[in-house]
């Protein structure tokens, strides 16, 4: 039985729980919406998508899955935000550690993704995680050109 996002991101949360986030498993639930009969969750973590410190409302799921990376978060009255970023749009990851939290930058071609408030110790993990996959994938789409 394959796990689900909120099972990921507990994990994350166990291993790791000076990372600021709130309202998990309504942020899971956005992800586990778009996800497609033939994608699988291989690592999920979550934290604010903002560059502001003072800024921890804005807790957003970040999931990694053999397809692509999702980011969604459940607004507190209605609705949701939503974001999917395919290998083939993403450039670079930057990561950058302070005395107890940390930022990680997604650049990708159509924008520049903020995720902050966390843990600096979940830093390598993260980087480890999204780095290898996208570098893996990156070469299938360059086959295919």
């Amino acid at each position: 039985m394959k796990k689900s996002v909120y099972q990921f991101v507990q994990e994350f949360n166990s291993k790791y729980p000076l990372s600021i986030g709130w309202r998990l498993k309504k942020h899971c639930k956005v992800i586990e919406q778009f996800l497609n009969p033939d994608e699988t969750v291989l690592y999920a973590f979550f934290a604010q998508k903002n560059n502001n410190p003072l800024d921890i409302i804005t807790t957003n799921v970040v999931a990694l899955t053999n397809k692509r990376i999702l980011i969604g978060t459940k607004r507190v009255v209605f609705g949701y935000f939503y974001t999917a970023i395919t290998p083939d749009l993403f450039n670079d990851l930057k990561v950058h550690s302070g005395i107890v939290w940390g930022k990680v930058y997604i650049d990708t071609v159509n924008e520049f993704v903020t995720l902050s408030n966390i843990q600096k110790d979940a830093l390598d993990e993260i980087e480890t995680n999204i780095t290898e996959y996208m570098m893996e994938e990156k070469k299938k789409y360059k086959g295919n050109r």
